[in-house]
């Protein structure tokens, strides 16, 4: 049986040339870049070009990218190394209630430290009102984080103005990108530090980046040998480092085209899967990810469809792949003013390179039998406690 993969948001697979770029870092080039030698230069060199060349995919200085093992340890330092660096100046933080589980943690722990944070809401479609962000700035606010696009529902938050409000008042801010980055152009000129990974864009897992603004006050995690200026200390993954920025300047050379192919699949899936009784899409209609469709259907449960789903191979998901084992419903979607029984019967569908037509046609045709029947199983329908 053929299988067929609409999980993008959770991982990508590795490009041929990707891996071909990878490949003499392994064997043939494998020096520490920290070395003196010639193959320690060569690595250095490799390390380097990465460099420069995301610095010039971001409108950045090479200099202010950071590599790190991905988004999950750009988010913890973006956070907890400004928090600590800054806790003189102030101890408040500003998030939105819809952040990746890593910066929500992340808030959490420093609040056991001794932060105060404030979780911002969303409106039904999951943005963040920038006006919000300015009234809840205060005297000690030294971090406002909001996320370039949800990992979930795709929606697209206006990260220009919140920068230029944050830029105003002298607040550092960060943007976790790591749905945005080779998908939507990004130009850090009102962002102080931003998050980006490797494997969203068909590179290697075990690689991120975080863009530091020259001047911006932040503390390492991870003390050693001081690589990377200091902020994240122990050997560069040269072969993986290697491989995302190869991963990033083509999915940055195709983006226009690649974007308007997957904006037609994502479209056409809305329209017919909205078409099937009791179910609605999630996010902002419009503001959204090129490649994100995410769904509810009342009175079922969302782990059952993507099983029934992954049985007629088609490969799903309910939400972020980084909370997908627990049974509480999402948080996002709760935040967005679902019920928990709506929240539980949520489907996303996020397309990639590998998505055509014929996949869809597939897909759109075995997905509402399977509703169908999985209602038919259910306890809960219309008049029940479920409403």
């Amino acid at each position: 049986m053929s299988r067929f993969y609409f999980d993008h948001a959770a991982a990508t697979p590795v490009r041929e040339e990707v891996v071909a770029e990878m490949e003499p870092y392994f064997s043939k080039k494998f020096g520490n870049p920290s070395s003196l030698h010639n193959f320690g230069q060569e690595a250095k060199e490799a390390l380097e070009k990465s460099r420069v060349l995301i610095g010039e995919l971001l409108n950045a200085n090479p200099k202010d990218i950071v590599f790190t093992s991905g988004g999950t340890e750009s988010n913890n330092l973006a956070l907890k190394g400004v928090a600590f660096a800054n806790k003189e100046k102030g101890k408040h933080i500003i998030v939105s209630k819809i952040e990746h589980p890593c910066v929500m943690n992340s808030a959490k722990w420093l609040e056991s430290q001794g932060f105060e944070v404030t979780y911002l809401d969303v409106d039904k479609y999951g943005v963040v009102n920038p006006s919000d962000v300015e009234k809840a700035i205060k005297k000690g606010t030294i971090l406002v984080s909001v996320m370039h696009a949800n990992n979930e529902i795709g929606t697209v938050e206006p990260i220009e103005e919140i920068g230029k409000i944050c830029n105003d008042k002298d607040v550092i801010f960060h943007t976790d990108a790591v749905q945005t980055f080779g998908r939507i152009p990004i130009d850090v000129k009102n962002v102080d530090l931003l998050t980006a990974c490797s494997h969203k864009v068909y590179g290697p897992k075990g690689v991120g980046l975080l863009y530091v603004k020259e001047g911006t006050k932040i503390e390492p995690l991870i003390h050693g040998g001081g690589h990377e200026k200091g902020l994240r200390s122990g050997t560069e993954n040269v072969a993986g480092i290697a491989g995302f920025s190869k991963a990033a300047y083509l999915a940055y050379s195709e983006m226009n085209e690649e974007g308007e192919r997957l904006t037609k699949m994502r479209d056409r899936i809305i329209k017919e899967v909205l078409e099937i009784e009791d179910s609605f899409l999630n996010g902002h209609p419009t503001k959204r990810l090129q490649n994100n469709a995410h769904f509810c259907f009342r009175y079922i449960e969302g782990e059952a469809l993507a099983l029934h789903l992954d049985d007629k191979g088609i490969e799903a998901s309910t939400g972020s792949a980084c909370s997908s084992k627990k049974l509480e419903p999402s948080y996002v979607l709760l935040a967005l003013g679902l019920k928990r029984e709506e929240a539980h019967g949520s489907l996303r569908l996020t397309l990639g390179r590998k998505n055509n037509d014929e996949q869809v046609d597939y897909l759109l045709k075995e997905l509402p039998p399977i509703v169908k029947k999985l209602r038919e199983m259910s306890p809960f329908t219309k008049g029940s406690s479920w409403e």
